[in-house]
């Protein structure tokens, strides 16, 4: 069962619930769902109160006394606040209730609403009203003694508490409600006249005889007298869990001593109140607010709480060391796992992985899920030997994760990003802790992922660089800022231009050229990457329509850019608008295209190709490099990795790679391309192994469209054209 599947359980539960008016509130009180007993309990139905204020619900002097107020207020600053009071409902009428309001915070720690619960608690409070007044009337007129006991009596038999009278002086029940007997021992008439502590749950005898002896009536065995002396009637009050008859339940219990003036005898009273589905539901909604549901984790709000309490042991030297890490996680590929596999197999291997990770954690150490694929540990370490311990730790979390995960029968590798802090070094707060943590986190996944990193100051220089850049990429469209220069590609056979690939730049005023491997992935982290895309798109068509020569042109997408379902018509655009015909655009992608959401992006990748562009596989060899690609899609076109390419004349291994990949490209009659190119023996090499295209600096380096050699034609052509039409003007 997935955690979805268990909350929609149990607000269906909620929602059933009849005795309790359990509902919820928004941050500023007002309602945004009404149960079943909400509607019972106040006559109001839920469509009359979603959206109104809960305040509507106290009587006019409450509101005016700012009792709604107080009430939210408290909880807010305590998480929690208790009361009991008068309600009213629809008609007009109050009613006593017993109030629980609970905050309600999301995983970042923010107040996302209130939870809260309402029971009528009018019979209660009316009989105990009933029942203090016979029991005044009762000591004021001693001539109506019959009838008051006559009364208290039925009273007493019909609450719907549990009642219990001990006799102080001799320690026996003198009386027990039908309530207290069905709840306490099961059957009627086993207790009255028999001894509280031989036949009462030990808690709730210990309960009576404090109240005695705080009203300065000791209990007594029977048969032997009690102290003289009679104090003032002293009411304790407990809330315990206590075994019952019906097994282990939560008691809410009331004891205090009465009589004991003039010839009454003394007695200890009990009321007792089974509060186990209200304590229930509370603990439930107070689990929801601070444990992940999926794996039982604290979540992002109660780790924080753990890390400020580690932070505050070891800055008082009370904790088990002096100085603590925050270790943030963040689990590769899980996108993809989720994508491929599904979110249930997902569920199930995080719990797996979950169990791994806490086997390798020291006692003291606090796990916690932050948000779906990101966890964190706050650790105590010995100040001398923190960053040793802490080093420690990250590599036994990225160990457990490495072994592979059996889900259903599917083999699952994954693994783990860990970024390390640790204070007072890099930060004495929480906030910074984590923060530290999350920049060495985002550092480790930069440079490869399934390693860990410690924060280093560099971290933030780095990520205040990138913001930097991220807020220049957003106008450099609209100030030209960005320009495509151009790679030639060639016939391997004779070295004829057939082609050329799009590569973008960014000339920055201020900064001079950033390189592409710096802005990109901030592009793609941001969205930007969409804007960029289509301009990179138009642009490329727009030029490559000029060239007479009718060569192709090859724009590269991210792996981002089909996050957007309108990307193939994107690529439809911008053929209209540029009329180049479709057959000489080029697309290339990478295989991790294929890896994240296959599904929709192969749709994508079959609407592209059916406009008549030609799709590449680009980096081909590095990766998974699976052959299920190539049956999945119909590639026109395989790019051999540079890598491979550069060591083609002195490793056995790279040419044994290139060979399998233009063999396979032969067998599927795709062409190949192999990039990276500087010397004439690597030409010769790939021209001997039957690679059929070639692109690298041995044969041109990236161009702006101006040195393009068919805009120079183009343009002297214009210039000659343009002379002899002169010389004929002269003439």
């Amino acid at each position: 069962m997935t955690a979805t599947s268990t909350d929609v359980m149990y607000r269906l539960l909620v929602q059933g619930v009849t005795d309790y008016a359990i509902f919820m509130l928004d941050p500023d009180g007002i309602v945004v769902n009404w149960n079943a007993g909400a509607e019972r309990a106040k006559q109001f139905t839920g469509d009359e109160m979603i959206g109104r204020h809960f305040a509507c619900l106290y009587r006019p002097e409450d509101r005016a006394a700012g009792l709604p107020e107080t009430g939210l207020r408290q909880a807010r600053e305590t998480g929690r606040f208790e009361a009991e009071g008068w309600r009213i409902r629809r008609d007009g009428t109050s009613f006593w209730a017993e109030v629980v309001i609970d905050a309600i915070c999301d995983e970042a720690g923010r107040l996302v609403g209130f939870a809260k619960i309402t029971r009528d608690r009018s019979d209660r409070r009316a009989q105990e009203l009933r029942l203090l007044e016979a029991k005044e009337i009762a000591e004021r007129h001693r001539d109506g003694l019959t009838a008051t006991t006559s009364f208290l009596d039925s009273v007493i038999a019909t609450m719907p508490s549990s009642v219990v009278v001990q006799d102080a002086a001799t320690g026996l029940i003198r009386l027990a409600n039908r309530q207290a007997e069905l709840l306490l021992c099961g059957c009627t008439g086993h207790l009255v006249g028999r001894p509280a502590e031989a036949v009462l749950p030990t808690a709730v005898a210990a309960l009576l005889k404090t109240a005695l002896a705080a009203a300065g009536q000791p209990t007594a065995a029977a048969g032997q007298p009690a102290a003289a002396g009679a104090g003032d009637p002293a009411a304790v009050t407990r809330e315990l869990p206590v075994q019952t008859a019906r097994g282990l339940r939560t008691l809410r219990m009331r004891a205090l001593a009465i009589g004991g003036h003039g010839e009454q005898p003394p007695h200890g009273l009990l009321i007792a109140e089974d509060v186990s589905e209200e304590r229930a539901a509370s603990m439930r909604i107070h689990h929801l607010a601070h444990y992940d549901g999926l794996t039982g984790l604290p979540n992002r709000e109660l780790f924080r709480q753990r890390l400020g309490e580690a932070l505050a042991a070891a800055a008082s030297g009370s904790g088990a060391g002096t100085s603590t890490a925050v270790l943030c996680i963040d689990l590769d590929d899980f996108k993809r796992i989720n994508d491929t596999l599904g979110h249930p197999v997902g569920d199930q291997m995080l719990r797996a992985l979950v169990g791994r990770l806490r086997e390798v954690l020291r006692p003291g150490d606090c796990l916690a899920r932050l948000n779906g694929d990101k966890f964190a540990v706050v650790a105590p370490l010995v100040a001398t030997d923190a960053e040793e311990e802490a080093v420690v730790l990250a590599e036994r979390l990225i160990a457990a994760a490495r072994e592979p995960i059996e889900v259903e029968g599917q083999r699952i590798e994954t693994g783990l990003s860990v970024g390390i802090a640790l204070a007072p070094a890099d930060a004495d707060s929480g906030e910074g802790l984590l923060r530290c943590g999350d920049l060495a986190l985002y550092e480790a996944k930069r440079r490869g992922r399934g390693r860990f990193l410690r924060y280093q100051d560099a971290f933030a220089t780095a990520a205040r660089y990138r913001r930097l850049i991220e807020a220049d990429l957003r106008g450099a469209i609209a100030r030209r800022e960005l320009r495509l220069h151009y790679q030639p590609v060639v016939r391997a056979q004779d070295g004829e231009t057939i082609g050329y690939e799009a590569l973008l730049r960014w000339q920055h005023p201020v900064r001079g050229p950033i390189s592409p491997l710096d802005f990109i992935p901030i592009a793609e982290e941001t969205g930007l990457i969409h804007a960029i895309g289509a301009f990179v798109l138009h642009e490329a068509c727009h030029e490559a329509s000029r060239w007479a020569s009718g060569r192709s042109v090859a724009v590269n997408l991210s792996p981002a850019q089909f996050r957007s379902p309108a990307l193939a018509a994107q690529v439809a655009s911008a053929l209209a608008a540029s009329g180049l015909p479709a057959g000489r655009l080029e697309l290339e992608i990478t295989e991790s295209v294929l890896l994240d959401a296959s599904a929709n992006n192969l749709a994508l990748l079959e609407q592209m190709k059916q406009l008549g562009a030609r799709i590449a596989l680009d980096d081909f060899g590095t990766g998974y490099s699976s052959l299920s690609y190539l049956c999945a899609f119909r590639f026109d076109k395989i790019k051999i990795d540079r890598s491979f390419v550069r060591e083609i004349c002195d490793s056995h291994e790279a040419l044994a790679v290139v060979r399998a990949i233009t063999g396979l490209s032969r067998s599927l009659r795709i062409a190949t391309t192999a990039e990276g190119v500087e010397t004439p023996d690597q030409a010769a090499c790939l021209r001997r192994e039957g690679c059929t295209q070639l692109q690298g600096y041995l044969y041109g380096k990236p161009m702006p469209a101006a040195a393009l050699p068919e805009v120079r034609n183009a343009g002297r052509a214009a210039r000659k054209e343009t002379g002899r039409e002169a010389v004929a003007c002269r003439s």
